[in-house]
């Protein structure tokens, strides 16, 4: 096991070479090999000059009366970006075929009556055995009512019969008749 403070020694010596062999390729001239053949240089150049000497491309070689003499085969273009022209006329929408509306459903000839009455907003939650039967009957709301058939509960439902597993309740002026189940409703 190499002791601590050398450990942090060798790290350190490992930082510095690291170091050392960047800089090195940092600052050595490493150029690749030219694509096409070298031109000797008119002037010999040295050091760090020398390497954009030998890229730079020879004035003769560039053939300037060509440039400015007339072009062979070219034709004037005919796109010009700043000449406006009309936007050509969209085509017709193709024609809408006429037919005949589907028939609408036609409802009851007669009149309408009036709406049925809302549901009964009651459960039938059990019975007691007896002469008569007596139903209870809950509104949700806590709200528990005993009737045996006959009687009207909160006012507003007549007990028109009790059976062992359901009862027949009514509004009391005789509309809505419903079936209240044993199970809520």
């Amino acid at each position: 096991m190499i002791p601590k403070k050398h450990r942090q020694w060798m790290l350190l010596a490992g930082l510095l070479l690291f170091f050392v062999v960047i800089v090195a390729y940092q600052s050595g001239s490493y150029e690749p090999p030219p694509a096409t053949a070298p031109q000797t240089p008119s002037k010999p150049a040295t050091g760090r000059g020398a390497a954009s000497a030998q890229r730079a491309v020879p004035v003769t070689d560039v053939k300037l009366e060509l440039l400015q003499g007339e072009r062979q085969g070219a034709s004037e273009p005919d796109r010009n970006p700043f000449r406006f022209k009309p936007k050509p006329a969209p085509p017709p929408p193709p024609p809408i075929a006429r037919t005949a509306p589907p028939p609408i459903a036609q409802g009851p000839v007669g009149p309408v009556g009036p709406p049925p009455p809302p549901p009964i907003p009651l459960r039938f939650i059990g019975l007691i055995d007896g002469q008569p039967r007596v139903g209870v009957m809950s509104d949700g709301r806590g709200n528990v009512f005993y009737g045996k058939e006959g009687d009207i509960i909160d006012g507003r439902y007549r007990v028109l019969r009790i059976g062992p597993e359901s009862a027949d309740l009514s509004y009391t002026d005789g509309r809505g008749r419903q079936t209240l189940r044993m199970s809520g409703q």
